[in-house]
This record gives structure tokens, sequence and C-alpha cells, in this order.
């Protein structure tokens, strides 16, 4: 679910980098980050922008992040937050940071110029607060203890939609670790100053489509799932269209692959699209969780919660998200689901 909680600020760098940059001395460390600095991507390029009405960053970026260690994001311990990605025109780095009531945007690598011109849609500049009235006293809280909660758009299907096709019927820290896995050893490392932060940009779509079977075993991603983003990464163009589309063709667009259905196409379009009624359907949790703070019925089905989310149509996955940031949730009354393991199989 995108943006389940608040994200907490994450460390800037990964344990071990940090442990192998302090074995290799602070000398080495300014080596790396002048040498990252002047790659052949040319000299950074900048940008300001000035949010229209209050704006939390760790809310808004935070449903870009999978998992506290996703080499493709980073939420720094000086409250800067690292985006690694692939643009049309190529791999970009954007690093984003507030100045006063500004947000000041800096971005390395061929797709640098595009990450600047989509900053404001990727901070929620498109999205409409106002469009949300609330019809329930928890929802009229949270909103307002939570003011500068926009959703974001990042107009990129792919880097959505993969993650989104690990996550399918495993638990989360599964698809984290087999995300991080593929990312960093099939992607290529991020440009600009980012050898300290460990950051990396997923492979193109011939890099999927190039990943050989035993790969994805070794990443634990079964059959299903690694045969559904294959077939994705043979259309990737056509699936990139639907980050113009209205919500209905664009998960109609979607689901046309085999192996994606309403809940990852959700899952995908609320990240690409800030599409406001996005709403996931086929969650394990979510309608417990929605049934629970808005009827205290924690047994919901996807049926029920879709009833009450009626008054909210248009809107279904904003108050979907306020719901989750309001930490009204159901009490854990069984185990944790527990993680599989093919790669010894």
């Amino acid at each position: 679910m995108a943006g389940r909680f608040a994200p907490r600020t994450a460390r800037a760098g990964l344990p071990h980098q940090a442990a192998a940059g302090r074995a290799a001395g602070p000398g080495a460390a300014a080596s790396r980050r002048q040498s990252a600095a002047a790659t052949p991507e040319g000299p950074p390029r900048t940008r300001e922008w000035t949010p229209p009405a209050p704006l939390d960053l760790r809310l808004v970026l935070g449903p870009l992040r999978r998992g506290p260690a996703d080499p493709t994001f980073r939420m720094a311990g000086d409250g800067t937050f690292w985006r690694a990605t692939r643009t049309p025109v190529g791999p970009g780095t954007l690093r984003i940071a507030r100045q006063g009531d500004r947000v000041a945007a800096t971005a390395w690598g061929p797709g640098a110029d595009w990450l600047l011109e989509g900053l404001p849609a990727l901070l929620g500049a498109e999205d409409d607060p106002e469009a949300f009235v609330p019809h329930h006293r928890l929802l009229a809280l949270t909103r307002h203890r939570r003011p500068g909660l926009r959703l974001l758009r990042t107009g990129l299907v792919l880097e959505s939609l993969i993650p989104s096709v690990l996550e399918q019927k495993v638990t989360t820290d599964e698809a984290y670790r087999s995300w991080r896995h593929l990312v960093r050893r099939f992607g290529t490392p991020a440009p600009g100053p980012t050898a300290d932060l460990g950051l990396h940009v997923m492979p193109d779509p011939r890099g999927w489509a190039m990943i050989p079977s035993w790969e994805w075993h070794r990443a634990n991603v079964d059959g299903k799932r690694s045969s559904t983003i294959l077939r994705a990464v043979r259309v990737a163009h056509r699936l990139e269209e639907a980050a113009t589309m209205p919500l209905p063709e664009a998960r109609t667009r979607l689901q046309l692959i085999p192996g994606i259905g309403p809940w990852t196409a959700a899952e995908t379009l609320q990240r690409s699209n800030g599409a406001a009624d996005a709403v996931t359907i086929g969650d394990l949790h979510l309608p417990g969780i929605v049934g629970h703070a808005l009827a205290d019925n924690r047994d919901a089905d996807d049926e029920e919660m879709l009833r009450l989310l009626m008054p909210y149509e248009g809107q279904r996955h904003r108050a979907t998200r306020l719901i989750l940031l309001s930490g009204r949730t159901p009490a854990r009354r069984a185990p944790r689901m527990q993680p599989g393991n093919i790669v010894n199989l």
C-alpha cells in the first residue's frame, strides 16, 4: 500500500558502506565524492520551486521508498531526499531539500533536465487536496494534522510497476530484498555524488529482459512474478503511455498484461499518475484497516471496503492514505506471515 505510514528518516548510508568508508579513511571518501561529481554527464542542474501550500516532503516522497535500504531512494539524516531513476532520456539522480518556504533541487545525469522539469508534479503540484471532503471525524482530524500531504506523480510507470509485481503474494520484507538484489546486481550506479549513498538506477527494459532465470531464483522471485515482469518490459513503451491516461484507461492498459491485476495496477498508478481514486483492491490487510477505522469492522472484505469508501468516490486512495496515517489500525491477532525462500529449492 503506497504510503502506509509516515516514513522515518533513514541513515545517509548503509552500515557496510559506512564501515568501508572508515576503513579507507576520510581521504578516500573525499576522492570518491570528487570523482563522482566529475562524471561525464556534465555539471549538475539546479532548480528552486515554491510550493503554493504546506508541503511535507516525507509524506509526499515516502511512497517511492521500497524499504529502508532501497538502492534507488534515500532519506538522509540531514533532511535531504535522494532519488535515482531511469527517465525517458536516460538515468538521473535528483536531490531535494527544503530551504525555508522553497524547495531546492539538484539533478545529475542525462535525465537531469527531465527530472527538474517534473519536480512540481513529483511533489504534488497537480494534486487537488481541496477536492477531498471528509465525511468521518477521523479523516477530518487526520487531514488537519497532516496539512502537507500531497499525492505525488512521477510520470514513470515501469519503475513503480516492477517493484509492485515483486510485492505480489509475499511479505514486504521479501519483496524489498528481491528489489535490492536485482537493482544492485543488474542496475547501474546512479549519476552524481552518490557513491557514499550506494544509489543505483534500475535496469532498462532490455536489462530486465536479459536477467537469466537462475538470477530471478537467487533473488527469491518465483516464475509467476518474473514472467509477469518479462511480459511487461517487452511492451514497456506502451505501458509508459499509461502515465498520461485517465485512470480507467490507464488501469485497463496495465491489466492487459497477464499477471497484472487490480492490486498491482492501483499500486503502480498511485505513484506514476498521482491517481487520487486508485484504491488498492485485493490487499490482505487494507479492507480490515478501512473497516476498523470507519465502521469498527476489522473483518471487512473488499466489497465492504468499497461500500464504506463510496462517499469518497474520486478520492478513495487519498481517503485510505489518511486512514493509514491516522494510526487507527486493528491490533494484530495472528502471527506475522512467515517469509518464504525458494533460493535453496
